[in-house]
């Protein structure tokens, strides 16, 4: 097989972790779909747990990501606030940072880099300053005792790819999030052992742009 070959099938699923992550992505999550009041309506609380996420300034912990495929993965994520993520997969060569302003996704075994404007993929949304529910890409909230859903998306950017945020009430973390696709595929990623705060590297967002240009990247 020719490493053009092999390039190409890494472009591919590197589009789709791309889109899924989320950083920031069996059976994937069902879609979340919410008959509710427009965002504007709802009360302070959602609001109140969105404004408690944008405070965190980093974060990171442990993570299982199912595929729109069923498949599952899982690794280590590391996330600081604006537009920073990585995501390190304990069974795969991939893992995929976002420096603020770029999304990359570095295949090690086959030595390749595959980079996307980080405002063309709904990840941006995860990691704005603010999440902002009276803002125009705020599709939906719905609030319940067990859980409060936040669905959001632009379409004038990302089209009907859609990222949806779930988060305890009661203690206003992040549970979960679904990244929909623009062909409607599913993917979910789950966090657990979270720790918020923390000293992250400066390193661990770096993307080697310049050996990527010159075709010298390394494992």
């Amino acid at each position: 097989m020719t490493r053009s070959t092999f390039s190409s099938k890494a472009r591919t699923l590197g589009a789709r972790i791309t889109l899924s992550v989320a950083l920031a992505l069996g059976v994937a999550a069902p879609a979340v779909t919410l008959a509710t009041a427009p965002a504007s309506a709802q009360g302070g609380a959602a609001q109140q747990i969105a404004d408690h996420f944008s405070q965190i300034p980093s974060m990171h912990g442990d993570f299982v990501q199912f595929d729109p495929n069923g498949r599952q993965s899982e690794g280590k994520f590391y996330i600081e606030r604006p537009g920073k993520v990585r995501f390190d997969y304990t069974s795969s060569p991939l893992r995929v940072i976002a420096d603020g302003s770029t999304v990359a996704i570095n295949n090690r075994k086959l030595n390749t880099w595959d980079t996307y404007p980080l405002s063309k993929t709904p990840l941006k949304l995860l990691l704005d300053r603010r999440i902002n529910l009276g803002a125009a890409n705020i599709r939906s909230v719905k609030e319940e005792p067990d859980l409060t859903t936040i669905v959001m998306g632009d379409r004038s950017i990302f089209g009907d790819s859609t990222i949806t945020m779930m988060f305890d009430p009661a203690t206003r973390d992040l549970k979960q999030w679904t990244i929909r696709d623009q062909q409607g595929r599913d993917t979910t990623v789950m966090i657990y052992n979270v720790q918020k705060g923390g000293d992250i590297k400066d390193s661990s967002f770096n993307i080697p742009y310049t050996a990527i240009q010159q075709g010298q990247t390394g494992n």
